[in-house]
């Protein structure tokens, strides 16, 4: 419906015959417009072109989403298996994990949506953007290292329903509440994950003179490379713990300490004729 939409609304305006050269795109007046490089060449140069500022922007981008990929993946398969004790196909655990997890899920899209409306508010309370990025990733440190916690005090207060150990009955409300609130609270981190690093990438990519399509390009590339790692490593790395998700979420907790740390020590502060237009752009490229 929305590809409809556009293509019945949206209008555009038609671009002049142009025709490549060895030089170049030459338009009708045989004036040369602008390189005709390979992709590949383009983005090795827009790599080659990155200035000290989008360097780090795209190393603590990376390290962010190292941190956020495992819980993206995982998180309702925690809430079914690791809260409520659930097995695929066995009793009625899993089903109750699973609507638990759906739960966890709105409350966290509910409060990413009231934390997108407020990011000007808060990077004016905390003394800019930088520092509201680097206090949004300590917090998804500790929720993701909060998630230990939950989980050991699901197993170790797990009732049975009979003796053959088959089907759990729920956790306490006091653990469902805890799990529940960690979803909503990483509802925060997540709004400035989808609209401070693309806005930096432009301010920063305007700065210096290069393009900012290619640089939103290449920010794109420090967070799907971080996820194919993540899909590949994480099944492997908690299996070599004995299996679950808990070994893949303390990763992340190590990662988000990192970005928070890199992001208030060396990533520098947008240019204060710019420093309000990075809480009015978005993004959620991921």
């Amino acid at each position: 419906a929305v590809a409809t939409a556009a293509l019945i609304y949206v209008k555009e305006i038609p671009l002049s015959p142009e025709k490549v050269t060895g030089n170049g795109v030459t338009d009708e007046d045989g004036n040369v417009t602008k390189s005709s490089n390979p992709c590949f060449g383009e983005l090795s140069g827009a790599f080659r072109e990155r200035k000290r500022p989008m360097w780090i922007l795209l190393l603590v981008t990376c390290l962010n989403w190292i941190a956020w990929f495992p819980f993206l993946l995982f998180d309702t398969d925690w809430m079914e298996k690791e809260e409520y004790g659930g097995t695929v196909g066995e009793g009625h655990a899993y089903d109750k994990g699973v609507r638990a997890g759906a739960l966890g899920l709105m409350l966290n899209s509910v409060v990413l949506g009231a934390a997108s409306l407020g990011v000007d508010v808060l990077a004016r309370g905390v003394g800019g953007v930088k520092r509201l990025w680097g206090i949004v990733n300590f917090l998804l440190a500790i929720c993701l290292a909060m998630t230990v916690l939950v989980t050991k005090l699901a197993q170790h207060s797990r009732v049975y329903a009979d003796a053959s150990h088959t089907d759990p009955l729920p956790p306490s409300g006091g653990i469902t509440a805890g799990a529940l609130a960690l979803f909503s609270v990483l509802g925060i981190p997540l709004a400035i994950t989808y609209s401070i690093p693309f806005a930096l990438a432009s301010i920063f990519s305007s700065s210096s003179g290069a393009g900012q399509g290619l640089s939103l390009g290449v920010l794109n590339l420090a967070i799907v490379i971080p996820q194919m790692i993540v899909s590949v490593l994480s099944g492997p790395w908690d299996a070599l713990f004995g299996g679950g998700n808990l070994p893949a979420f303390v990763v992340g907790a190590v990662a988000a300490l990192a970005s928070g740390i890199l992001s208030v020590v060396l990533l520098p502060s947008p240019p204060p004729d710019l420093a309000k237009s990075v809480t009015a752009t978005g993004g959620g490229f991921h």
